[in-house]
């Protein structure tokens, strides 16, 4: 499907990629990774036809449906599911044409029309439009609102909806979790693993990749090398070829120590058990994870507090919100030191409202905010990178906003902070401007690091952060000696993190007695699936309700006619049984590191696509179970 032949790629005079060698096949879900800059964003924008090969040869077909999320912020006063309905631009073609018809009179072609309109699925274009939008967070009653009186992130949510929206071969998506919440993320990764087509997936969420992908693209040192499997996969096999290196394998017994002590200090103690249980989880894939990273990867830490105060800040009968409208309301919340708590909820339902409250950025509209007396407040906010003078340097900014204390250092120990998250040499005298999203993220980090925070308010702070960069911060927030909330849709970070969670919803804030995988089923259960276009039937006037025994005739033919729809139930049951089973050994195969050592690559080529087609026919066979228990579970309603 796409042929890349010893391909080169230049952004400015250095390479970012060097003989670029793979092919990708129809049906295939790849995860590309590697570090910020590597040349990722630059590989979709030559098969968009943005850029042409410096060298080599790049081929695709040319009738190729190609999908990808426009990057800019829509500007438009039209209602956002409109938005989203013009994404089928073979149903909005079809419409001008219908139109035309019409006007002109004529009858017979305006009847192929409507043939062609109901065959694109056009009578449940909004509904189809609507499920995408509500999946992705936005409310029932917004969805005719403007596009102009959403936030910008919302609009970015359009914008993939939009994408989503249209038929394709090929979809490109670049980094798409990063305007999303947990929620959007859980049903972006459902609609993902069901789409039929090829999809090229760049992305730093290793859950997300692990559901999807079932091959990775890593770029490493201007190469990109081709793995089988999913991310977890890839991660044995990259950490295994670089096992033996003696660096990697002392910093291993480092961080392994430092991980342990923990665990060794306080497992007896009642109050920390939850803390050393999932401590010791995390042990259970430090090899992984550290081996991954080399000796110029981020190493830094929080500073210890400068106090501990008990507790740190406290809410009495707290009601959140908007001039008047109360999103969350009565909440009693302490947060202790070296509390860890993670806030879930749905988009819009007032997580960040909830932690502005707690960082006394906002007045609650009712209720009573005590703080401590020396609570000192690290507040990484969703538009914490807007926040930045993009005329300013690293070194300005971290003078200018890192505190009191960082206006005491000399120009060399902010140097050597800034150091510790990438920013070395001269760098620190660049403008902000020509900083990445990940380089602005660090940035905010370093800042907010240099002010030693005893509390941490991290509202997606992982946005725009590569893999290396989250484990850092992961590791760094695990040693912090302070308490710590975070929103986030980076599940890593949730598990590697929290100990407890809080629900935010219909205005209550309550603890979550749960982990994140009980979170996901609370969650798909208080979802309905949408119909898919094939589904959707327009009832004829024949159904009305007549009041006599015709009705009641007919309604006992169609009972009559439900043995064949249960035989085809119980036909579907066994061969999800039987493709279930088939998939297991296949997964096992390609998680086995010993089947890479001694499988051909079109062996592994060949199990990959097996894994690629088994799931497809899963979920084929998923989608007409769930049309005939609906069929059936409708027909049965049926009075007797």
């Amino acid at each position: 499907m796409l042929n890349f032949r010893n391909v080169t790629l230049r952004r400015g005079p250095e390479p970012l990629i060097e003989g670029a060698t793979l092919s990708v096949f129809r049906g295939d879900k790849l995860g590309i990774v590697g570090r910020n800059g590597c040349g990722k964003s630059t590989l979709l924008a030559l098969i968009r036809g943005d850029l042409a090969p410096d060298a080599g040869d790049f081929e695709m077909p040319d009738n190729l449906a190609t999908v990808w999320v426009a990057q800019e912020v829509p500007h438009s006063s039209q209602p956002v599911v409109e938005y989203v309905i013009d994404g089928d631009l073979e149903l909005r073609t079809m419409e001008r044409q219908l139109e035309a018809a019409v006007a002109a009179g004529d009858g017979v072609r305006q009847a192929n029309m409507l043939h062609e309109f109901d065959r694109l699925g056009g009578y449940s274009a909004r509904s189809r439009a609507a499920s995408l939008l509500d999946g992705l967070g936005f409310a029932a009653a917004d969805i005719d609102r403007p596009l102009l009186e959403f936030s910008g992130g919302l609009r970015m949510r359009a914008n993939l909806a939009r994408a989503l929206m249209r038929r394709s071969d090929l979809l490109l998506l670049d980094e798409p979790t990063n305007h999303l919440d947990l929620d959007a993320v859980l049903w972006l990764e459902n609609w993902l693993r069901a789409y039929p087509g090829t999809l090229l997936l760049v992305s730093h969420d290793r859950e997300f990749l692990d559901a999807i992908v079932g091959r990775i693209l890593h770029f490493e040192n201007r190469r990109v090398t081709a793995y089988t499997g999913n991310y977890s996969a890839f991660e044995v096999q990259h950490a295994e070829q670089r096992a033996q290196s003696a660096a990697a394998n002392a910093r291993l017994a480092r961080e392994a120590a430092h991980v342990q002590s923990f665990i060794d200090r306080f497992r007896a103690k009642a109050s920390k058990a939850r803390q050393a249980q999932s401590r010791i989880k995390w042990l259970e894939r430090l090899p992984r994870i550290i081996q991954m990273r080399d000796e110029a990867e981020f190493q830094w830490q929080f500073a210890e507090p400068r106090k501990l105060p008990q507790p740190l800040v406290t809410l009495e009968g707290v009601a959140g919100g908007y001039g008047e409208r109360r999103i969350i309301d009565r909440v009693r919340l302490s947060i202790a030191p070296q509390a860890r708590i993670g806030i879930l909820g749905r988009n819009g339902a007032g997580k960040s409202t909830l932690m502005k409250i707690i960082a006394g950025e906002v007045a609650p509209l009712g209720g009573q905010r005590t703080p401590a007396p020396d609570l000192e407040v690290g507040f990484f906010a969703q538009l914490e990178l807007e926040q930045l003078d993009a005329e300013s340097t690293a070194l300005l900014e971290l003078t200018r906003r890192g505190g009191t204390e960082v206006q005491t250092w000399n120009e060399q120990k902010r140097r050597d902070h800034l150091g510790q998250f990438g920013f070395r040499g001269d760098r620190v005298f660049e403008p902000v401007a020509q900083f990445s999203g990940g380089e602005r993220a660090r940035l905010s980090l370093a800042i907010l690091v240099a002010r030693r925070p005893n509390l941490l308010l991290l509202d997606e702070p992982t946005n725009h952060l590569d893999f290396e960069m989250r484990e850092s911060l992961l590791l760094a927030i695990q040693e912090f000696g302070g308490a710590v909330v975070t929103v986030s849709h980076d599940r890593a970070l949730l598990r590697g993190v929290c100990d407890e969670f809080l629900l935010v919803g219909e205005g209550v804030v309550a603890p979550f007695d749960g982990d994140l995988e009980d979170y996901a089923s609370w969650l798909g259960k208080r979802q309905t699936p949408a119909a898919s276009p094939d589904a959707v039937q327009v009832a004829p006037a024949s159904t009305r309700r007549d009041g006599g025994g015709e009705a009641r005739r007919r309604n006992a033919n169609a009972r009559q006619k439900l043995a064949p729809l249960r035989k085809e139930l119980q036909q579907i049951e066994a061969s999800l049984a039987a493709l279930s089973a088939q998939r297991q050994i296949v997964e096992q195969q390609l998680a086995d590191p010993a089947f890479y050592a001694t499988a051909s690559a079109a062996a592994q080529r060949d199990c990959a696509a097996l894994h690629a087609k088994l799931g497809a026919e899963i979920d084929l066979a998923e989608t007409r179970w769930l049309e005939l228990s609906a069929e059936l579970e409708a027909a049965e309603s049926v009075p007797q």
